[in-house]
């Protein structure tokens, strides 16, 4: 019994052990001298075939985006609202002034949203950038998800507008409302 257990400890196999390369390591077998190899040419690892140029670029032949990749519902600004309130606010602030929490206390203020020419930019700059980052301003591409990314555009949207609207944009029926509580 005894000689069988000490067989069996004998012929266990260490599959901790087997040769193999760690990350980075030289390697003799190729003639680039990498263990790491890349990635075969026309590969697309699972999850990652992003077709859809305009959801995942915020451009169309190479130009910012004029348009939103799908309709822009309530959900979809209330998301953006969630969204811009814990990534873009503590820089922006909430009404999209640049003039949040971390400006108040010596960052490099990002530029107000309600600019004649921030108001005129296409969708698709604000997916860039929030892609891509400009000026002091980081990425966001690993923290936000594109859907993620074209929500804080529409909810941007809604934040001009809310400061830029004028009384003519307003329905007639909440218009009287409006002229009447003013007097």
């Amino acid at each position: 019994m005894i000689a069988t257990f000490l067989w069996l400890v004998g012929c266990q196999q260490k599959m901790a052990d087997q040769p193999r390369y760690e990350p980075l390591q030289k390697s003799e077998l190729f003639e680039d001298q990498r263990a790491s190899r890349p990635l075969v040419e026309g590969a697309v690892a699972r999850g990652q075939l992003n077709a859809d140029e305009e959801f995942y670029t915020g451009k169309v032949n190479n130009e910012p985006a004029k348009t939103f990749p799908f309709p822009v519902d309530r959900e979809l600004l209330l998301r953006g609202q969630e969204r811009f309130t814990i990534f873009c606010s503590p820089c922006h602030s909430r009404l999209g002034d640049g003039q949040g929490m971390i400006v108040r206390r010596g960052y490099r203020p990002p530029p107000s949203f309600h600019l004649e020419r921030l108001r005129e930019a296409p969708p698709g700059h604000f997916f860039d950038v929030i892609t891509h980052g400009f000026g002091a301003m980081p990425d966001y591409a690993e923290q936000i998800p594109p859907r993620d990314r074209w929500a804080i555009v529409a909810y941007i949207r809604a934040l001009q507008l809310s400061q830029n609207a004028a009384l003519a944009d307003v329905p007639e029926t909440e218009r009287r409302a409006l002229v009447e509580e003013k007097k």
